[in-house]
């Protein structure tokens, strides 16, 4: 099937790259006509936060239930008359759009809403339940910044998430930039080079323009396509790049392109359409944890992954029709433009525009190879090493002979990495961690300064009153949070009908910020202890809502629910490990090796963000908990992208063991052969998720620095250090599986055919069958 798709391919690679582009334009066109949906909007699970949501919305409308934020205004000496009137009628005309409610620390309803010292004040501004894309919030503020007025001697910030302005992330070109030297290097070919660029953009174009797309049906986060874009860029890449790597070696040996292609696709695309799968697998693993919020993040990430494999068997045979013998001819104005493209890449993603000259130069360089000799002499090319001369064999043979001392360093260096995950604590940072230079960081800080760092994370209590006992339990709960630690202000119980009440809320400020340990164990002692004492056996059932107490709920659901997550991927990945080798032992070692980098991973994300270790060096200004998402995202696709190496290196092991039966040699014939690639593609990996470090944003920060650390790991003390010293300590046990269970398990071939065997040009039924299908002329050509 797969050699069938690259001949075709390779045949008719005008009429692919035709589809493509014309599936691209399509798209567009329908991401022009319908637009996106991309949301803000935070589903939770069935816990009390959501209960109390609920009841809010029931009993109190949509007013209480709709995303709000607040406008945060300072005057040094006080706010005198003039301001107070300016201000006024700024609050009144916004007050008076039917998407806003807004209201006015001076006037009698928001009395509370000025600090004691009388310097800082705030208007809070709420939104109707229906409006949650981040378009509307965006279009809304930019309406409103646009008639606010200047007002003297008074700052106007604007607080809340749903006022924080979002950049377009920049940083993944300087990870594209990266790619593009290694690349280079990697294969000394600028050709060679770009097959793996183009077949990135092409897969990631399709799979961002798709998920735009879904954005309409589906409940899916704004930073879903940076994701995407992220982890499609790197696993493209990736991809791309093994399925190159196949098909220079096939015409070393004398292959035509033809033959290449199809053997490439037959064998390096059989382990990408698996390593793809699995990784497409993990991600949609998440839809299990049941929250709107990680399904959008793990539709929106499967299908960017999807596309890129799909483009790296579709369209990269194609591309490599068009450059035929060309993949191993480079000429210095090549190299030379390539680097200036980097360089300009740089400048594009660090925002340095001086760094754009480089731009025209390198289309300069191109224009002037055409006269100028010297930039059209090919590079000399590359001598090919045996292989038991290259640097990977002989680190093998040093790992065999010492392979007590290697699996003792390499396991303890990725322990003494994971153990800060013992201190993991879960949560949503606050906007305290935004950078300095946003309104949403400002007007945190002035809340904070002029009403307490707890502010910023104001608690709502509501319970529903049935009986006129409940309504008495109402009061006693009033007394008791006025008498509480932790609690800077507590309002009394306002019903939401004083006539005839049916409900009742509370609104509570705590002494701590809303990350802070403090705040989430104020949480717990209300629902623990405080209102159930005070509410009696009156029947009232007191919900504790609010900033908090979602992180509180939501961390502790998804606790809850990670075993069940790592234990279906752990057992999906060994079950398909030992379908694909045949080995019982080579699957638990790969489990056990995953999880170990994975949570190595984790416990340098902890020390990082949470601790604050070094945290200066990655932008941020503090240490905050983890995001709660953080971990199950990291977990499927470090895990999925963990396999493409475990494929691609042990593949090449067991084949050398089919062939020899010699498992030393194996290992070590298998390092060599893969080490380039698995290095390469690796660095490329960490540059790509590294360079989402400069993001502002702090959970772009988070997961690209997490994903880097992991990839880094497993490409090198996994795959360079632990695989070669476990392989050797096991000898011949590692290929050892059981009888029985060898015929109830499928059988998976990740390796394919080497066409040193089998032409599929000089396979004479094949050939007929492809002119049945195709025009005269798709008969694939000899170059």
């Amino acid at each position: 099937m797969l050699k069938r798709i690259g001949v075709i391919a390779h045949a008719h690679r005008r009429v692919v790259v035709a589809i493509w582009l014309a599936i691209i334009v399509a798209l567009a066109a329908g991401v022009g006509v319908f637009g996106n949906s991309f949301s803000l909007q935070f589903n939770l699970p069935n816990v009390e936060s959501a209960q109390g949501f609920d009841l809010l919305e029931e009993r109190f409308g949509g007013d209480e239930s709709g995303r709000s934020g607040t406008i945060v205004v300072r005057s040094a000496g006080g706010f005198n008359e003039t301001q107070q009137s300016a201000l006024n009628d700024y609050f009144a005309l916004l007050d008076g759009r039917p998407d806003l409610r807004v209201v006015s620390p001076f006037r009698a309803e928001g009395a509370r809403q000025v600090s004691p010292r009388g310097t800082i004040a705030f208007a809070t501004v709420t939104f109707p339940a229906e409006i949650d894309a981040v378009e509307q919030f965006q279009s809304i503020y930019q309406e409103m910044k646009a008639v606010e007025p200047v007002v003297d001697g008074v700052q106007i910030e604007y607080g809340g998430e749903v006022f924080a302005e979002f950049e377009a992330p920049t940083s993944e070109v300087l990870g594209l930039a990266f790619a593009i030297v290694i690349l280079i290097f990697a294969f000394g070919s600028v050709l060679a080079m770009g097959l793996p660029i183009g077949t990135a953009f092409g897969g990631i174009g399709v799979g961002v323009l798709v998920v735009t797309l879904a954005s309409n049906l589906f409940t899916i986060p704004d930073v879903a396509t940076t994701l995407g874009v992220m982890i499609g860029l790197g696993v493209g890449i990736d991809y791309a790049l093994f399925i190159v790597t196949r098909y220079r070696e096939s015409r070393r040996r004398g292959n035509t392109c033809a033959d290449a292609t199809a053997e490439a696709i037959n064998t390096a695309g059989r382990a990408v359409i698996f390593a793809g799968t699995t990784v497409v697998i993990s991600l949609l693993g998440m839809l299990i944890m049941g929250v709107s919020f990680m399904n959008g993040l793990a539709i929106g990430a499967s299908i960017t992954v999807l596309f890129t494999m799909l483009a790296s068997v579709t369209l990269l045979p194609a591309l490599l029709g068009f450059v035929g013998d060309r993949v191993e001819i480079t000429r210095w104005r090549g190299v030379v433009s390539a680097g200036l493209v980097a360089v300009t890449l740089v400048g594009y993603g660090l925002k340095q525009q001086w760094m754009f000259w480089a731009a025209p130069l390198a289309a300069l360089v191109l224009v002037a190879g055409s006269f100028i000799p010297a930039l059209r002499t090919p590079l000399a090319t590359r001598r090919v090493k045996p292989m038991h001369e290259t640097t990977a064999f002989r680190w093998s043979r040093v790992v065999q002979r010492r392979p007590w001392t290697s699996l003792v360093v390499g396991a303890g260096v990725l322990l003494v990495i994971a153990l800060p995950v013992l201190d993991l604590r879960l949560g949503f940072a606050d906007e305290g961690n935004y950078p300095a230079d946003t309104t949403t960081k400002r007007a945190y800080d002035l809340l904070a300064d002029g009403f307490g760092p707890g502010f910023n994370g104001p608690l709502t209590l509501v319970a529903a009153i049935e009986s006129p006992q409940q309504l008495a339990a109402a009061q006693s709960v009033s007394q008791a949070l006025a008498a509480i630690p932790g609690v800077a202000f507590a309002s009394p119980a306002v019903p939401n009908n004083p006539a005839s009440p049916t409900a009742v809320l509370w609104t509570l400020y705590p002494t701590d910020a809303p990350q802070s340990v403090e705040a989430a164990e104020l949480v717990n002692a209300l629902r623990d202890e405080v209102l159930p004492q005070a509410a009696g056996d009156s029947g009232l059932a007191v919900k504790v809502t609010g900033t908090v107490a979602v992180n509180v709920d939501f961390s502790g659901y998804l606790a809850d629910r990670l075993p069940t997550f790592f234990a279906v991927v752990l057992a999906l990945s060994f079950v398909l490990l030992m379908a694909v080798f045949r080995s019982l032992l080579v699957p638990l070692k790969a489990v056990i090796m995953n999880l170990l980098s994975i949570g190595s991973a984790y416990g340098a994300v902890v020390a990082v963000f949470q601790w604050g270790w070094g945290s200066a060096l990655v932008g941020l200004g503090g240490s905050a908990p983890i995001d709660p998402w953080l971990p199950v995202m990291m977990f499927a696709i470090v895990f999925g992208l963990s396999m493409d190496y475990e494929v691609f290196l042990l593949s090449r092991v067991k084949e050398e063991y089919d062939r020899t039966g010699d498992n030393e040699l194996a290992v070590a014939d298998g390092l060599a052969n893969t080490a380039r690639v698995i290095t390469a593609a690796a660095a490329i990996m960490v540059f790509v998720f590294g360079s989402f470090v400069l993001e502002a944003d702090r959970s772009i920060k988070m997961f690209g620095f997490g994903l880097a650390v992991a990839v880094f790991l497993d490409a090198t003390v996994v795959r360079m250090l632990l695989v070669p010293a476990t392989m050797e300590l096991l000898g011949d046990r590692n290929w050892w599986l059981p009888r029985w269970l060898d015929r109830l398990l499928p059988k998976i071939d990740v390796e394919g055919t080497s066409y040193n065997d089998t032409s599929v040009v000089d396979d004479p039924d094949f050939e007929l069958e492809i002119e049945d299908v195709l025009s005269d002329d798709a008969t694939p050509r000899r170059n």
